[in-house]
């Protein structure tokens, strides 16, 4: 996928939301360790890269989800993240999406002249039940970012932030079901009260999938395969868009990039029964698509 920038690979489980990690999953079909964390060779440069006209891959205003098979404040990749940073000061013109269960040692780890945080850097934390959004949500509150979100993914116990939403800090929360081995049941129920929190504070509150095993009304569903998962989040009608994040984005100079120089996502007729549009980077119209090959807007 064209929006995930994976500088390193491999993590450390940090609690119950890990228990059934996609991750760890994934590399045991490969044959391999998901503990085993390594820096990547071809993807840790990944936003800097051009294409044959000299032009980066990465368009101007375009959103990268790093780390999404590690954490980005993993100890273990201490050696690495100071470069990474680097990268992210360099491409001033992109939204990096940064995604954590380690807030407690961002602090200590951000670029000396960090300040009150960089335009293009929407940190998030995962708060998959009650405990972790109790333990997550005060530092996130504390810690110096100008774009702040939350993930409840896997969305695995019910949570309450309203107290945390009112403070009009937090922008943008996503919510998930469980896959995989041993993937828990998301209950309908949760999600909704979740989402009347955001509501009723104007926050965009996105509904991303089922999971496999989703209950409502007492009723447990067992539904295989992402893209139905995705379909059923989309048909439940749970998401709602709150008031718009603004990144005052700008290039290499430090000027401000014009509304009309930044990418806008594409979309085939598919994808409006997806429940990811609405945080999606579009299609890459790379031609394997067999089906609906002309994007529309």
């Amino acid at each position: 996928m064209h929006d995930i920038w994976n500088p390193w690979h491999g993590c450390i489980k940090k609690s119950e939301g890990c228990d059934n990690c996609y991750m760890y999953f994934l590399d045991r079909l490969r044959g391999k360790d998901g503990a085993a964390i390594f820096r990547t060779k071809a993807g840790f440069h990944y936003p800097l890269q051009k294409d044959r006209h000299g032009e980066y891959k990465v368009k101007s205003g375009e959103m990268l989800r790093v780390c999404m098979t590690s954490d980005f404040f993993l100890a273990e990749a201490d050696p690495w993240r100071d470069e990474a940073w680097e990268i992210m000061r360099m491409r001033s013109d992109v939204i990096f999406f940064l995604l954590t269960k380690r807030p407690e040692r961002v602090a200590d780890h951000l670029p000396e002249d960090w300040g009150s945080g960089w335009d293009n850097i929407f940190f998030n934390v995962t708060c998959e039940d009650q405990r972790r959004a109790d333990e997550r949500l005060p530092l996130l509150m504390e810690l110096p970012f100008k774009h702040k979100g939350v993930m409840c993914a896997p969305f695995i116990g019910p949570v309450t932030m309203r107290p945390y939403l009112e403070t009009g800090q937090i922008e943008r929360v996503l919510c998930d079901g469980e896959n995989y081995d041993g993937a828990r049941p998301c209950h309908y129920e949760w999600v909704k009260s979740l989402r009347d929190e955001c509501a009723d504070n104007d926050v965009t509150f996105v509904f991303c999938g089922t999971g496999r095993r989703f209950v409502k009304d007492r009723r447990l569903y067992c539904i295989e395969g992402s893209r139905l998962q995705s379909e059923q989040a989309y048909k439940s009608g749970l998401t709602y868009i709150g008031k718009p994040m603004q990144f005052d984005l700008t290039d290499s100079f430090g000027w401000p990039i014009p509304e009309e120089e930044l990418y806008v996502p594409q979309f085939r007729e598919k994808c409006t029964t997806c429940a990811m549009h609405p945080i999606c980077n579009g299609c890459t119209n790379c031609g394997r698509c067999s089906e609906d090959r002309d994007p529309i807007d």
